[in-house]
């Protein structure tokens, strides 16, 4: 197995709302975070490479009920982010040579594979999939999207993992474990614009007051390594992103420290609302978790008990 190069390179914003970004941001990094980037150790990944998709058999009963244009062409279009190095894995990442590799790539090629079709990738930006799938551009969406009140009235969801809000660290932290908001008062807190973790820190703002202690300060990044160097560097004491990225990151890399979950969420594919292919990739999803392949899937990337019993369509949104 060829390990990959280290990757402290961005990743897209993840299980965001369509909210307009608040706060202190930045989108690149500095002269001093590149230096921290280049003297901080971080071991290379090496990526789990088993082949877990290939011989899935394609489900004709489903298959048929694709509409007849995806029938007649064996395609559907996805919009998707595209990954960039290994900071947003288990879900998604890049090789040395671009190739995207992940959980949620093999999750939405496995649901390819029973459909017996095959996707059209077009790499978009976060904010602009959920628009896409609504305006036709693409059939399906995929970007870790949270199920929430407010995407519930736009797209559809067939969901196929369940993922939370946790905070990770660096190990010479003060803090041993974070469960509400109001264990992080008086630290510094660097986080996604735009995403459900923005909503969840600018809704809890008043608790430290109400809690008698100090506020707790939030900066934004678009740039997930940004906010990696930032901990590293000591210039942030929390990352607040999602639960399966943080514990796979705090596991796989040195001097970091996963401190908790404070809430979970389902996530799925979208599409357009009343689009006949959600019911369709629910059932692909819950045929691959009643073969078993699901499973696999979760436990090639070091992840495994943390998937779902059943894929649902539409489910009660968590905020």
């Amino acid at each position: 197995m060829k390990p990959t190069r280290t990757a402290l390179a961005g990743a897209t914003a993840v299980l965001a709302l369509t909210l307009a970004a608040c706060g202190e941001s930045s989108d690149t990094l500095s002269a001093d975070d590149k230096k921290v980037g280049a003297d901080t150790s971080v071991a290379p990944v090496e990526l789990p490479t088993e082949d877990v998709v290939s011989g899935i058999a394609a489900d004709p009963e489903l298959r048929a009920k694709l509409p007849k244009a995806v029938q007649d062409s064996g395609k559907l279009t996805i919009g998707v982010t595209e990954a960039v190095g290994e900071t947003f894995l288990p879900h998604s990442g890049s090789t040395a040579d671009g190739t995207q590799v992940g959980l949620d790539i093999d999750l939405r090629d496995a649901v390819a594979k029973v459909l017996g079709v095959t996707w059209d990738v077009q790499f978009g930006s976060f904010e602009t999939i959920v628009p896409g799938t609504q305006s036709g551009r693409y059939d399906v969406g995929q970007a870790n999207f949270a199920v929430t009140t407010e995407r519930l009235k736009v797209v559809d969801f067939a969901t196929y993992v369940k993922d939370g809000q946790s905070f990770v660290a660096t190990k010479d932290n003060d803090l041993d474990k974070v469960t509400t908001l109001t264990d992080i008062c008086g630290h510094k807190v660097s986080t996604t614009p735009g995403s459900s973790f923005q909503q969840i820190l600018e809704k809890g703002a008043g608790d430290c007051a109400k809690a008698g202690k100090k506020p707790y300060r939030v900066e934004y990044f678009k740039d997930q390594a940004a906010i990696l160097l930032g901990l590293q560097s000591g210039k942030t004491d929390l990352f607040f992103g999602p639960t399966l990225s943080l514990r796979y990151i705090a596991a796989h890399q040195p001097n970091l420290a996963y401190l908790g979950e404070i809430s979970s969420s389902d996530v799925g594919f979208v599409t357009d609302k009343g689009s006949p292919l959600a019911p369709v990739l629910v059932e692909a999803v819950n045929e691959l978790i009643a073969s078993g392949t699901y499973a696999k899937i979760f436990a090639k990337w070091d992840v495994a008990g943390i998937g779902i019993d059943k894929s649902e369509l539409d489910p009660e949104p968590a905020f």
